[in-house]
């Protein structure tokens, strides 16, 4: 993948700002070695790369090199780390959690499943790191932007949690966030969704009284739960298993799709 971002005049002024961080760091650097070096830096953001230049004067000790530069602006790319990433994926356990993770932890997660399921923790763990690190490798090396998506769970309330928490950290933008909502009925286009809404965007508006009503529906439906017959919490429970196969089959699709993208890509 090779998609620059930069015009020929950035890729110049790149060059230059090689050369001036070479001399900052006491380097005497050739023009045609910046230039160069600023082509292959192309396909990232100007602000990514000058960034990373920034960082490189602070903390590299000695020559500057290209994988001082290539490390840096990856590091930037908002995929988070290995730890947080197993992190992310053992939150799926919980069918009632809203999940925002990005492919390679989706991938990863599914190559580690079956030492999980085999209820080795400590060996799903190591391969889940070792496959999302791959993954991830691969992803940078084809300059491929991180990709955060929403795996929903059954709690509605923790759904608006989760994808809440996602805008606030922007790793979803916020009119994204809100289409989320939308589509998960949780927001919809009236006075009460934006009262929902305002959880991300700030904006505090009081629901109506009809929402309040179906509010008041909703804990009645908990009481009649609670006090349901132990035959008819069974039947919940296979529905609810039902749903969870479902949902786990939908993931198992979604990776099916990214592996397939990849090895058309590859």
């Amino acid at each position: 993948m090779n998609t620059s971002e930069m015009n020929d005049q950035q890729v110049a002024g790149l060059a230059a700002a090689i050369c001036a961080t070479a001399e900052a760091m006491g380097q005497e650097m050739n023009p045609g070695t910046a230039a160069m070096m600023a082509e292959d830096l192309c396909a990232y953001s100007v602000s990514a790369v000058k960034a990373a230049l920034k960082a490189c004067r602070f903390e590299v000790k000695g020559k500057l090199a290209m994988a001082d530069i290539l490390q840096r602006v990856q590091a930037a790319d908002g995929r988070p780390g290995k730890d947080e990433a197993w992190a992310i994926a053992m939150t799926t356990n919980d069918e009632f959690e809203t999940v925002v993770l990005t492919d390679e932890i989706q991938l990863a997660l599914a190559a580690a499943k079956p030492v999980l399921d085999a209820g080795d923790k400590i060996g799903a763990r190591m391969a889940f790191i070792s496959a999302y690190e791959r993954f991830v490798a691969q992803a940078r090396g084809d300059v491929k932007p991180v990709n955060w998506h929403v795996s929903v769970g059954f709690d509605a309330s923790r759904r608006t949690a989760a994808i809440t928490k996602a805008v606030q950290m922007q790793r979803i933008p916020q009119e994204r966030g809100q289409l989320y909502l939308a589509d998960l009925s949780v927001a919809p286009v009236t006075e009460d969704g934006r009262a929902l809404a305002g959880l991300i965007t700030g904006e505090v508006t009081r629901p109506t009284p009809a929402v309040r009503e179906r509010l008041q529906g909703v804990k009645a439906s908990m009481m009649k739960m609670r006090a349901a017959s132990a035959e008819r919490k069974d039947e919940m429970r296979i529905e609810a298993a039902n749903e969870l196969a479902d949902r786990r089959a939908l993931l198992l699709r979604q990776v099916e799709e990214l592996a397939s993208g990849r090895v058309s890509h590859g």
